[in-house]
C-alpha cells in the first residue's frame, strides 16, 4: 500500500497517518525529516543537498527523488508506506511516478482530505505544540493545561507564530494556487481518493480506511 496523504494545512494528514501507519505498520515517511536526517548523518545526498540549503535554495525536485529513492529502499517499506511533505508540484509527481516505475513498485494512490476554509482557520489558531515532545494540544478540542505545562513530558506548550488567522489564510492561498493542482494530476489518472475531514477523529479515519481497503495487499485490514 502506497499512500499520499494530500490536503490543506489542519486538515489532520498527520494524525491520520500515524494511525494509518500503526494499523497496518508501513512507515509513515516525512520528506522534511528525511532530508534533515540525511543533513545531519552527512551523506552523500545529504551533503548535496545542504550546498543548496545554505545559499537559500530549494534542494532540486531530482536530488529530493534520489533521498526518498534512498528512504524507500530500506526493508521497512517492503510492503508500502506513507509519503508526507512530497510532492507538492505537477513536475514532482511525474518523477515519482517514474521513479515508482523504475523501482517496479505500484502507483500511489493520493487520499485528499478535505476541510471547510473557516474550520481549518479555527483549528489551526487554537493549535499549541509542547517544545520537547510535539504532543499536540488545542484551544478547542484538547486545551493545553493553564500553566502551559505538557502532561506528557512536562516541556513548555507554545504557540507557532504563524498559526494567526491572517496568516493562515495566506497559507490557505498559496496552498491552492501552487498545490490543489495536483489532485487533478491523480485523478486523470485514477489513483484519488477523498474522504471528508470535517468530522469526528475517528469517523475520517474508519472512512479513510474503508476507502483504501481495494488498495491493500500486504496488510490485514482486520487487524486493530
Amino acid at each position: 500500500m502506497y499512500l499520499i496523504l494530500f490536503g490543506a494545512p489542519g486538515v489532520g494528514k498527520g494524525t491520520q497517518a500515524k494511525r494509518i501507519s500503526q494499523r497496518f505498520s508501513i512507515p509513515q515517511i516525512s520528506t522534511g525529516d528525511i532530508l534533515r536526517e540525511a543533513v545531519r548523518k552527512g551523506t552523500k545526498l545529504g551533503k548535496r543537498a545542504e550546498e543548496f540549503m545554505k545559499k537559500g535554495q530549494l534542494v532540486p525536485d531530482q536530488l529530493m527523488l534520489d533521498i526518498i529513492k534512498e528512504r524507500i529502499s530500506q526493508s521497512d517499506c517492503d510492503h508500502g508506506f506513507i509519503l508526507d511533505g512530497f510532492p507538492r508540484t505537477i513536475p514532482q509527481a511525474q518523477g515519482l511516478a517514474k521513479l515508482m516505475n523504475t523501482m517496479e513498485l505500484p502507483p500511489f494512490i493520493l487520499v485528499e482530505i478535505t476541510v471547510p476554509d473557516e474550520i481549518i482557520i479555527k483549528r489551526l489558531s487554537g493549535r499549541k505544540t509542547c517544545s520537547q515532545c510535539g504532543a499536540d494540544y488545542n484551544d478547542h478540542t484538547h486545551p493545553a493545561p493553564p500553566d502551559n505545562i505538557c502532561i506528557v513530558c512536562g516541556g513548555k506548550i507554545t504557540r507557532r507564530s504563524d498559526d494567526n488567522p491572517e496568516t493562515i489564510k495566506k497559507r490557505l492561498q498559496v496552498y491552492r494556487e501552487q498545490t490543489a493542482p495536483l489532485k487533478h494530476f491523480y485523478e486523470e489518472q485514477h489513483q484519488f481518493i477523498s474522504i471528508d475531514g470535517n468530522k469526528h477523529i475517528d469517523d475520517v479515519y474508519k472512512n479513510l480506511v474503508e476507502q483504501i481497503k481495494p488498495y491493500i495487499k500486504h496488510a490485514d485490514v482486520h487487524s486493530s
